[in-house]
């Protein structure tokens, strides 16, 4: 290149790159921002991505199990996911002589693969734009006669498709309500497990790496589907065979570098993009701390008990790890939102708005009213169900009065009081009434000193002390039924829940005595009667209006390329590979090795222990193929993709649609990408394909599946 082009390379391309990233996206894929993505480096068509007449990649992109996503690898449906999504699945196969958790699952051939009741796999045949049929009748009338019909509408349009079988038609809105889509849906029902590595690859780093770079996590595991003779879905069955798919995914091992164009395929779950810069300072300075601050004195609590006690450390580090996950989460989204000045930029752009629309200033102006008047209820609402989500003994106590007031109105027959039972002994297989009881004084105590009056039941001012809660909680635990440790019909809740629940009646007066359930029946009746309904009021009014705000914007900003939030539905997003700059004198390369795994290594660590063999592969430098041109092998790498909750599994893909890694998570500095994406901070974190192929091989020994795929080199 002569210096000129050099020149004006460097001119152009950080304009293309502002321009294209400066408001992240998650596109139908019907509609996808095609120019920008070639601007990116895209070398393929919208068409390759996404075409219903024949085979694109669309037909190797699934929902995984109804929450993440996944892809097909190979022509005899190989599928690969993330470990934490396969994780229940894994889990149900093991035992403690057969721990597929700790020593990892590969399957010697097809014969070997296990099977997963219940498991399924959604594939998007269709996506249509329905809104005009939605909508058709809806323009003069008030909101509740408008959804009444849209509802109507709706089914009419669903039965309008001529479907096979095995297929269904889903309708989702879209733009607050503005614009409506239907899906084709085929699901497959026979999902087996073929592999995966030991947690201490899966999940390395565990709860202290999560949403953090730089990461060296290991997170994939491998299904195949299985369908009939014709190729289609079915039950699982011995005479299934593996099902061959219209489309599966080359698998690249080329070295990657940064700028890369990639993007990532799938189904994320939930964003709020365009919300007004009032929500967003409600969430940033009230609602998000709240529920951090909740969070907080139970993760406290309980890691003081899992540090000292195994067995503890055990029973609650899945538990422990779902509460942490969100609430690192919470942390990160705040100081992203401050440090990206979110609220700042919103202001300014709703003003750049009503410059160019008068109409848009009522609008704002009713919605800051309206979110002003919802604050008090909206953070009693977060205080509330987060101490109750997290002091164990309250949620138990809800549940009971629940089952209570079901069986003495007669709505709860011998299968549901079964079902009850059972959700119960799961609950209670991981629960320490005694530790919780010290949970639940903490949390009554925080509750009734940053709750107003007006929320609280009367005289819970008495629980503003922690100290004298814990004596007062512990007792009333240790005489409970509901914890476990006290003896009803001469059995317990853990010894024996069948004898517990011998005699319905006998228990519900025991219930009905009980201090923690009525307690927990106070707040629940005062949270319900000052909070509840006013919030969802006052939310009824703000979502006919964000609707409005929603179409005022894609009227006068004739500028802007919008793209819908995330709504569990099949989405594209682009980017490029790219390290990152989150804060003064810090910078994170875009890539890690499996040196690092080393660096981090703590022998015996529930976290950051490292399998022997893979120890062997490092020493010994057996690499094969799959080292880059450090003459290492890449673990994880970042790029400029908005993802979020349920891209987890997604593939990344270059610029000719090739595999080149796993997404499975985001940089903490960056999670504020749900309401706020900003591309100076927000990163999602992937699996390099070069890791996966290198743990498949020379670590699993099972290169038959290798032999599967087709490798890009």
């Amino acid at each position: 290149m002569n210096r000129r082009n050099i020149l004006l390379s460097a001119i152009l391309f950080p304009a293309v790159m502002a321009f294209g990233q400066q408001y992240g996206g998650m596109w139908i894929p019907t509609e996808l921002n095609e120019k920008e993505m070639k601007d990116l480096g895209m070398k393929i068509s919208a068409k390759q991505i996404f075409d219903p007449s024949k085979p694109s990649i669309k037909d190797a992109v699934v929902q995984f199990d109804g929450g993440c996503t996944a892809e097909i690898i190979s022509a005899q449906g190989l599928l690969l996911t993330n470990h934490h999504c396969g994780y229940d699945n894994i889990q149900s196969h093991s035992t403690v002589e057969n721990d597929l958790l700790t020593n990892g699952f590969w399957a010697k051939d097809m014969n070997g693969e296990l099977p997963n009741p219940g498991v399924t796999v959604d594939f998007i045949a269709d996506i249509k734009e329905v809104t005009a049929a939605v909508l058709e009748g809806t323009q003069n009338l008030d909101a509740k006669a408008s959804q009444e019909l849209i509802n109507k509408n709706i089914e009419t349009v669903k039965a309008g498709f001529k479907l096979e079988s095995w297929q269904k038609a889903v309708v989702r809105p879209v733009y607050y309500g503005n614009k409506y889509y239907a899906y084709i849906i085929e699901t497959y029902k026979d999902i087996r497990l073929v592999g995966a590595p030991p947690q201490s690859i899966g999940k390395f780093g565990s709860d202290t790496d999560n949403w953090v770079w730089p990461r060296h996590t290991g997170d994939f595991s491998m299904f195949r589907i299985y369908a009939d003779k014709n190729n289609k879905p079915a039950e699982y069955s011995k005479d299934n065979i593996p099902y061959k798919p219209k489309y599966f995914l080359p698998v690249s091992i080329k070295d990657k570098q940064e700028n890369d164009f990639t993007f990532v395929f799938g189904f994320p779950g939930r964003t709020t993009e365009y919300l007004p810069a009032i929500a967003v300072e409600k969430v940033m300075n009230e609602t998000d701390p709240a529920m951090i601050s909740v969070r907080e004195v139970a993760l406290k609590t309980l890691d003081e008990k899992m540090r000292t006690d195994a067995a503890t450390r055990i029973k609650y580090a899945s538990k422990y790890a779902s509460v942490a996950n969100y609430w690192k989460k919470w942390i990160g989204e705040v100081e992203g939102l401050k440090k990206s000045d979110a609220v700042g930029k919103k202001k300014q752009y709703e003003q750049s708005l009503i410059a160019k629309n008068a109409q848009i200033k009522p609008t704002i102006d009713e919605l800051n009213r309206l979110y002003t008047e919802q604050s008090p209820y909206a953070l009693n609402r977060s205080y509330y169900s987060e101490v109750v989500r997290n002091a164990e003994t309250l949620t138990l106590a809800n549940q009971y009065l629940s089952f209570m007031q079901a069986y003495e109105a007669g709505k709860i027959d011998e299968k549901a009081t079964t079902a009850f039972k059972e959700r119960l002994s799961g609950f209670y297989k991981d629960y320490s009434g005694e530790l919780d009881a010290k949970v639940t004084a903490k949390l009554l105590a925080l509750y009734a000193n940053k709750t107003p009056l007006q929320f609280q039941p009367a005289n819970f001012s008495q629980y503003k002390d922690e100290a004298k809660n814990l004596a007062t909680v512990e007792s009333w635990s240790k005489n409970s039924v509901i914890t476990g440790r006290h003896a009803l019909n001469g059995a317990t809740v853990h010894t024996d829940i069948n004898k517990v629940f011998s005699n319905p009646a006998e228990l519900i007066k025991t219930l009905k005595n009980d201090p923690i359930i009525q307690l927990a029946s106070s707040m629940r009746e005062t949270y319900f009667s000052s909070t509840d309904g006013k919030f969802a009021a006052l939310q009824s009014q703000i979502d006919v209006l964000q609707k409005k705000f929603m179409a005022q914007q894609m009227e006068t900003d004739k500028d802007r390329k919008f793209f819908p939030d995330a709504n569990s539905t099949l989405r594209v997003t682009y980017g490029q590979v790219k390290g990152s700059n989150p804060r003064d004198a810090v910078y994170y390369g875009y890539q890690t090795h499996v040196a690092g795994i080393m660096e981090k290594y703590v022998p015996g660590d529930y976290e950051f222990d490292v399998p022997k063999k893979l120890i062997n592969l490092y020493n010994t430098k057996d690499y094969g193929i799959y080292k880059d041109k450090t003459g290492d092998v890449p673990v994880n790498f970042t790029a400029t993709n908005h993802t979020t909750g349920g891209n987890s599994g997604s593939p990344a893909l270059d610029a000719y649609g090739n595999l080149i890694g796993l997404n499975f998570d985001r940089q903490w500095e960056g999670t504020m990408s749900d309401i706020n994406y900003d591309p100076r901070f927000s990163r999602n974190i992937m699996v390099d394909t070069k890791y996966i192929l290198f743990i498949i091989d020379k670590y699993a020994d099972a290169k038959w599946l290798i032999n599967e795929m087709k490798i890009v080199k």
